[in-house]
């Protein structure tokens, strides 16, 4: 599977990923939620931009860390761990402090010509999908949860 990944424009997380400056991203919900046990080592994950439209960098996951009925000190721990490699800001560190958490370390990033990404209104911040050309203007297909079920 392949996955794409909204970076939030206002943290400037693609600027980030792009410099080197950040190597993983987390993704986190009061439970289970994707992409948590949904991405695996040596899969191709997507970045683009909030806002743009354009996916524009691509990166291989390296390392993925589940975690599920999290305590309020694990949660601390585990962002304060992987800090070096999130470079959260305190208002990500305070998004982020959920119960379950998916931590999704990357490797390789390179930037890409922009593909423009095709929206459609069911999507959610992390999409998983057998193809990019499916989330792609022109070669698109309706988007579903198929791959997203647990």
């Amino acid at each position: 599977m392949m996955h794409l990944v909204y970076c939030d424009d206002k943290e400037k997380v693609l600027e980030k990923i792009l410099a080197g400056e950040k190597t993983m991203v987390v993704r986190g919900a009061a439970g289970r939620k994707i992409p948590h046990s949904r991405v695996f080592e040596g899969e191709t994950i997507y970045f683009m931009k909030k806002g743009t439209g354009k996916i524009s960098a691509t990166a291989t996951v390296e390392s993925v860390q589940n975690y599920v009925k999290l305590t309020e000190d694990e949660i601390v721990k585990i962002l304060e761990d992987n800090q070096s490699k999130l470079n959260l800001s305190n208002k990500q560190k305070e998004r982020w402090h959920k119960k379950c958490l998916c931590l999704v370390e990357f490797k390789d990033v390179k930037k890409i010509n922009a593909l423009d990404f095709d929206h459609q209104s069911n999507m959610d911040d992390w999409l998983i999908i057998e193809k990019i050309e499916d989330v792609v203007v022109g070669t698109s297909i309706p988007y579903n949860y198929d791959n997203s079920k647990f």
